[in-house]
């Protein structure tokens, strides 16, 4: 279990967004993490202390004065023993309590006091969030090294859309799994591609193949989870985007290669999963093909560039890792493909086994031979890949 061992507090303010810290609380105590609930007396108005309590295992704490605290001073003690202070939902009202250091209630009165680190995650109406003072609070608390987890865009329960959503328990969770990992890659600039492309025929048909984006998207989260600023040049795949993670979507070889070009130069380590088609249509038809009644079609197909070759050849290329799916002869094709591309570090997998799927099986090659991460889910794969080439890049002066 990623949390087992993990001390959190788990505060919760008054958003119609506290119903999620139900499934948040679940997925904490599921993942090994031991759950202390603290609660505004607003919070309470949207989910009852019982259900956390339920949850949790443990009291759930709401009240300043409690009698059952020793001076009443758990204000104080009820920290103490923390790793982290996770509040979700975190309104409007309360970030701008932190920021002003105030301490009225048992929440505010807990991160004024901590010794351990902070994160919030934003909950509120889209004009809330958007509103200047909203806004400098925001910046300030990340000025002050609290984190902040969101929000997210989309529907809210007042019927208007925009930015302002709690994140996701999952993607928080994931969030909270990512501030207890080493910080491998932390002052780090990583660009990984994912996906396929897609090379037209004509405006409704097109060239492409199976790659689901999965391993892609997992390198992607893995490396920010190890501390990086993280690209992710992303096929057309239908996957959320790691918390944290810049996209840019693309659809043909040539528009990856186009992103790729502007990015490499400022990057320190280059991730190519991306299942890159290796030919395209010269001419694509303008019109949609009709069926040529028994008459063969002929395509006539030209070479796409090879992106991660023109990365590695670049004067002063980043650390570049390729992957090689294949579907036979693994070792041999890609002990070639390494040494033909000048590659410090390579993945290989069997694509009949891993495209679509969420589990995998990867071997890793370098200059002391090869490196076997076994079976298993695809994210937990990805943070052998990044914790191995953490250890191969040189140290940051």
């Amino acid at each position: 279990m990623t949390l087992t061992g993990k001390r959190i507090l788990l505060g919760i303010t008054g958003g119609i967004a506290a119903y999620k810290a139900a499934e948040l609380t679940r997925l904490l105590v599921k993942a090994g993490a031991d759950v202390r609930v603290a609660m505004t007396e607003a919070g309470t108005r949207f989910i009852t202390p019982m259900t956390l309590q339920a949850l949790s295992g443990q009291t759930v704490w709401t009240d300043l004065w409690d009698p059952r605290v020793p001076d009443s001073m758990g204000h104080i003690g009820l920290s103490r023993d923390r790793d982290l202070i996770v509040v979700a939902p975190a309104t409007a009202d309360f970030m701008a309590k932190v920021v002003q250091g105030l301490a009225d209630d048992l929440l505010a009165a807990l991160c004024l006091a901590r010794r351990c680190p902070l994160m919030l995650a934003p909950a509120m109406n889209v004009e809330m969030w958007e509103n200047p003072a909203t806004q400098r609070n925001a910046e300030r608390l990340r000025e002050d090294g609290v984190l902040l987890a969101g929000p997210a865009a989309g529907d809210q329960a007042c019927g208007e859309t925009g930015y302002g959503r709690m994140v996701e328990p999952v993607e928080l969770l994931a969030e909270i799994e990512a501030f207890f990992k080493p910080r491998l890659l932390a002052g780090r600039r990583v660009l990984v591609t994912a996906g396929p492309t897609e090379e037209p025929v004509d405006p409704v048909r097109m060239l492409t193949n199976r790659s689901s984006g999965k391993m892609g998207y997992a390198v992607a989260r893995a490396a920010r989870e190890a501390g990086a600023e993280v690209t992710l040049v992303s096929g057309p795949v239908s996957l959320p985007t790691p918390q944290g993670v810049s996209r840019v979507d693309v659809r043909t070889a040539h528009e990856m290669f186009e992103a790729v070009k502007k990015a490499a130069r400022s990057c320190d380590v280059f991730v190519a999963v991306a299942a890159v088609a290796d030919y395209r249509v010269k001419k694509p038809a303008g019109q949609k093909i009709k069926k040529g009644n028994g008459r063969d079609l002929s395509l006539e197909l030209e070479e796409n560039p090879d992106i991660l070759a023109w990365v590695a050849s670049l004067p002063k290329p980043p650390f570049c890792v390729g992957f090689a799916a294949e579907s036979e002869r693994l070792e041999q094709h890609a002990k070639d493909k390494r040494a033909k591309k000048k590659l410090p570090l390579l993945a290989a997998n069997l694509a009949q086994d891993a495209l679509g799927a969420d589990h995998n099986a990867i071997t890793l090659y370098d200059d002391r031979g090869e490196h076997p991460l076994g079976k298993g889910a695809k994210i937990e794969l990805a943070r052998k890949l990044v914790a191995h080439l953490a250890g191969m890049l040189p140290q940051k002066k």
